[in-house]
Parts: C-alpha cells; structure tokens; sequence
C-alpha cells in the first residue's frame, strides 16, 4: 500500500501559485496566503497589545501617587527624568558597566597596574619634553648693563648656539671635541625618534587618564558598600563624574 501512494505521489503535479494578471500589474505583488498570515498576526497582535493597555489604564488607581512623579515628566509619551540646571551627570556609560559587573577588588588591581606602568613610562620619558608642559626658566645674575648688552647664552653655557634650545642632552664644547657624537645624528633619524616619543607620551597621557577613571570608580563603589551600615549618615555632597558622594556618619562608641 505505501508503494503504491509512493507512486500515484510522484504522479501529481506540483502546486503553483497564480501570479499577477498582466491587466493588474500596476496594482504590485499579489497577496498569497502565507502574506496574509503573516499580515493578520500582526495585525492581531498589536490589537491584544491596545486591550491589554486598555484594560490597565482602566484598572489603574487616579489617587496612585510616587514621588518620582514629582521630578519626571513626559515628553513624547516618555517619562523623562528632570535634571536640576548646572548639575553634572552622576555616572557616565562606562562607570555605571564597571560598577555593575566589577568588584571593588578588581578595580583596584587594574589601577595599582596601571600606576605602575604610568612610573614605567615616566621613568623612560622623565617629562622632560612633554606637550603642556610648564617652561623651566633659567635666570642669570650680571653685575652691569654692559655686562647684559654683551651677555652670549652659548658662551656662558659652554656650548654650540644649535643646542641652546635643548633642555636634555647639552654637552659642552669640551665633550665635542673630546668624544664622538653617539645617537642618531640624520635629521630624517631625529624626527623619527621625536615622533616616537610625542607618541610614548600620548599613551602615558591615555594611561593617566585611565588610572584616574579607576580610581573614582573605586570610590563610588566603596561608598555604595559604606551606605549598608545601618548608622546615621547625612549627605554633603552629591556624586559626580568626577568624584564619589560624600556623606558624614554619626560617631558610634565600639565596645
């Protein structure tokens, strides 16, 4: 029996559907039942998403009250929070993900790790000429104006005017003559070496930056824990971006 329905099966012809008539082109695709189902789905799903809407704003108490009414209000259909003029936003993106999934531990590590990159760096670098850097002066005491009028930096130095300017590696007339020079010394090699290190100290600048980032995030997260201690506490100041919420414990006598 299965062999026969097996072969009157393949006998049959396969089901097409009827497209378009030519005369009904303009009107577009026609509709098949497959994109009826799909459009009536649709259709009765937002449907039960208006009665169940309905149902809840009939069933809603008029005297419910919360006190975050008082500082939301509605734009667009959307409850916005109000926020007072010239304050800062408490948490940025990044800090609220950090506290949510990081632990005061972790955070710590990553900071004392980055500090001591940051020593690495400096001790490398010695920030003799980073970008922003306050200008070293250097003053010289003469006994008269014809002593000023006459005064020649390099001569008084002990070196060639070319390194004037320079704030690190000035050796002296007498270490010219004497040594040979060591380094790099092709201008297209210098230039090389001082992209090199604006680079190093971008990076030293990032890492700055982030090791402070850690650091407020520590705060925040400590004082949320300090919050848990059920002693009295008055608050002096909000949180910030840039620093944590400070808030003043009544002293309590430990036995």
């Amino acid at each position: 029996m299965s062999s026969f329905r097996k072969a009157l099966k393949s006998q049959q012809k396969n089901h097409k559907e009827r497209s378009q008539p030519v005369f009904r082109k303009h009107l577009g695709h026609l509709e098949k039942k497959k994109d009826y189902k799909l459009r009536a789905d649709d259709y009765h799903k937002k449907q039960n998403t208006l009665a169940a809407l309905r149902k809840k704003a009939l069933d809603k108490n008029p005297d419910e009250f919360y006190f975050k009414m008082v500082s939301s209000q509605l734009k667009d259909g959307v409850h916005v929070a109000n926020k007072a003029k010239g304050t800062e936003e408490e948490n940025t993106e990044e800090q609220r993900k950090v506290m949510r999934t990081q632990d005061i531990r972790y955070v710590e590590m990553k900071r004392v790790a980055e500090g001591k990159k940051i020593e690495r760096l400096k001790s490398e670098l010695h920030l003799l000429d980073a970008d922003g850097k306050q200008k070293n002066g250097h003053t010289f005491y003469l006994d008269s104006k014809q002593e000023v009028a006459d005064f020649d930096l390099a001569s008084h130095l002990d070196t060639v005017p070319e390194l004037v300017d320079r704030v690190y590696n000035r050796p002296t007339l007498h270490t010219l003559e004497s040594q040979t020079i060591q380094g790099a010394v092709e201008p297209l090699v210098i230039k090389k070496l001082a992209r090199q290190r604006r680079h190093q100290y971008k990076i030293l600048s990032q890492r700055i930056d982030r090791e402070m980032k850690m650091f407020v995030i520590g705060q925040k997260i400590q004082t949320r824990k300090n919050l848990h201690d059920k002693n009295k506490k008055v608050k002096v100041s909000n949180e910030t971006i840039n620093a944590s919420a400070v808030y003043k414990f009544e002293a309590k006598r430990k036995r």
